[in-house]
């Protein structure tokens, strides 16, 4: 299933898939590691050095390929949902310095990045500001040389490992978005925690945290914006990884079909299982469409993209969590036991319908897109 015909791909793509391809087979263990955090520094130097983040390096933030990245999440996914991760916030801590940082932060912090020797993270969260980005309570103040922040960030992924960190934070009547090094004074990482599909993540606390003024992205007002736009770029790409945990879950579903009897037949030859398996298929198909369709009015820069991400990650996360439960279901008993394959996937699929704005959240921008699209309709009729 992973590997069916796309008629959004082209040539261009077949080189990606052997890369990706070569490097799951080297680099990624068929069990998961027991330690996450050392997992992931490992899975993003490896992807670094196997060059899969040197297309997070683009010459300017117009030039990232969605469909890249889209592909490449797709790909990482099928095979490790950590290593996916890795991949993500390479990208995610890195695109708002390409997009809005100075050459000079770009050199320090994008291409370290993207070779894998630096570990990046995208601070937004808040107890009090999740969905709702716009109550960041985060505080820059600025000082003689740069600004002073204080505040909590919470259920940050890579807290505690990230070399750094773009930050959102309120600074007067704006917000403000600035990189700030794990080394620098007042930045601390108080509660690492542990959630169902394990990964580096906890809070990220500042008192009394310098920055310079050098370390600010955009023009200091504008961090809202940079904010929506990260989250704008990577939201298909959500969907593309919960494609790839959907495609891996049902080709181990068709797998134990055909070796699995029941009542002396196979699995796959009675009705209902093949009834459930054509379900499969084709909620796969419809998400393919959608997260690519986003991808690549995203790469043409179409105004339609936001809408077409919304529905991309939506749909696709929230088909992803169906397919995988169908897949524990034809599985029966063994797929409830601890370490089986289609259990750890039930497990990582289901933070991909909150990560990077809830399904509630892509509803919300769905209907709103929808609307202004009708009422500007209706309005150009009545002129």
């Amino acid at each position: 299933m992973l590997h069916s015909p796309n008629p959004l791909l082209d040539e261009r793509y077949a080189a990606l898939d052997k890369q990706l391809s070569e490097y799951a087979a080297a680099s990624i263990p068929a069990e998961p590691d027991d330690d996450p955090e050392e997992a992931t520094r490992r899975f993003v130097a490896s992807l670094g050095a196997a060059r899969i983040t040197a297309c997070l390096d683009a010459t300017d933030a117009d030039a990232l390929d969605s469909v890249t990245l889209c592909r490449t999440r797709e790909l990482l996914a099928y095979y490790s949902a950590l290593c996916d991760t890795g991949f993500a916030m390479q990208g995610l801590g890195s695109y708002p310095i390409l997009l809005s940082g100075s050459s000079t932060l770009c050199k320090t912090y994008v291409g370290p990045a993207a070779r894998g020797e630096k570990i990046a993270a995208f601070a937004v969260t808040e107890p009090e500001a999740g969905s709702d980005v716009s109550a960041i309570q985060t505080l820059a103040v600025r000082d003689s040389d740069g600004y002073v922040i204080n505040g909590r960030k919470t259920l940050i992924s890579n807290a505690g490992i990230a070399d750094f960190y773009v930050v959102f934070a309120r600074h007067e009547e704006a917000f403000l978005a600035l990189v700030v090094d794990a080394e620098a004074d007042g930045i601390r990482f108080p509660n690492p925690m542990e959630v169902i599909a394990p990964h580096p993540i906890g809070d990220v606390a500042f008192a009394n945290c310098r920055v310079p003024a050098a370390q600010v992205l955009g023009d200091g007002t504008d961090g809202f914006a940079i904010a929506m736009a990260t989250l704008d770029r990577f939201r298909a790409t959500v969907g593309a990884a919960a494609l790839g945990l959907a495609e891996r879950a049902f080709d181990e579903a068709v797998a134990h079909t055909k070796i699995r009897r029941q009542f002396g037949k196979q699995l796959c030859n009675m009705p209902t299982v093949r009834a459930t398996i054509a379900e499969m298929a084709t909620e796969i198909e419809a998400a393919r469409m959608l997260v690519y369709r986003a991808a690549v009015l995203a790469n043409a820069a179409d105004p339609a993209a936001t809408l077409a991400a919304s529905t991309a990650k939506l749909f696709a996360t929230e088909a992803a969590q169906r397919v995988v439960d169908q897949a524990v279901q034809l599985h029966g008993g063994s797929g409830v036991v601890r370490g089986s394959v289609v259990e750890r996937l039930y497990r990582e699929v289901r933070p991909l319908r909150l990560y990077e704005g809830t399904s509630e959240i892509q509803k919300a921008i769905i209907a709103k897109n929808i609307l202004k699209e009708k009422e500007s309709e209706t309005t150009d009729a009545g002129a």
